[in-house]
């Protein structure tokens, strides 16, 4: 399938439509004989189409908060419906394959399996999720690699391009199965200023393009691109 039927051109318009409704949220670790309690009672809703950013000092629970919200994490409490999906309810194999149709990930350390190349890492998530055959997931990997600006370099493993062109080939990953929802731990924290507002740039145009993104930043320079600005602090949503 090419890229420009999955992908819409401009900007959509769509009534309000919670895509993440986190209900009491609870979580918390033991370490040795002390239970630390990372979030408290977490209630939030995210709508289709926003960009929104999760702030607070490292330590508040913004990755533990986006762990949960993808399944990656448990929580003690409380319920997590992604697009009307209830993910309790799903075995570990279910929620495997449905995070991998439905949302996007993109790691601060971007993840990429070093022995394949920037163009193999893109495909993956198609042959985990069995979409399209071989020759239609390579064009869609080339597409995707074209829209974050290293098509040049499909064919060279991680270890041989610089960081921002790592995090890109990682925001291409995330876009293969066309998930609605995207979400970025600290995407550019290990990006200088030039690569950092490329990436910024390129999860702003996937909300023009009808996407949800999700980001956790420590960068305020990063808060113009976003809708909406979620503070954690200690565990609990401040503002």
């Amino acid at each position: 399938m090419n890229l420009k039927d999955m992908d819409m051109k401009f900007p959509v318009t769509l009534p309000p439509h919670t895509i993440v409704n986190l209900k009491g949220i609870n979580k918390s670790y033991q370490a040795g004989a002390v239970k630390i309690q990372v979030l408290k009672d977490i209630n939030l809703q995210i709508y289709r189409g926003e960009f929104v950013g999760i702030l607070g000092p490292s330590g508040s629970g913004k990755s533990t908060l986006l762990n949960i919200m993808t399944g990656i994490d448990h929580p003690d409490s409380g319920e997590v419906i992604i697009d009307q999906s209830t993910i309790r309810n799903y075995t570990e194999d279910e929620l495997a394959r449905w995070r991998g149709h439905n949302i996007g990930v993109v790691f601060q350390f971007f993840q990429l399996l070093p022995t394949l190349t920037l163009l193999e890492n893109v495909i993956l998530p198609m042959e985990f999720c069995k979409l399209g055959k071989g020759n239609e997931r390579r064009i869609r990997a080339l597409e995707l690699l074209a829209r974050v600006g290293i098509e040049n370099l499909g064919n060279k493993l991680p270890g041989m391009v610089s960081g921002g062109e790592q995090q890109r080939a990682a925001i291409a990953r995330a876009l293969a199965t066309d998930p609605q929802l995207i979400v970025a731990d600290e995407p550019t924290g290990n990006l200088d200023t030039a690569n950092t507002e490329i990436v910024a740039g390129l999860f702003e145009s996937l909300v023009q393009n009808g996407k949800t993104v999700i980001m956790v930043t420590h960068n305020s320079e990063l808060c113009r691109h976003m809708s909406r600005l979620v503070h954690v602090c200690d565990g609990q949503i401040v503002g």
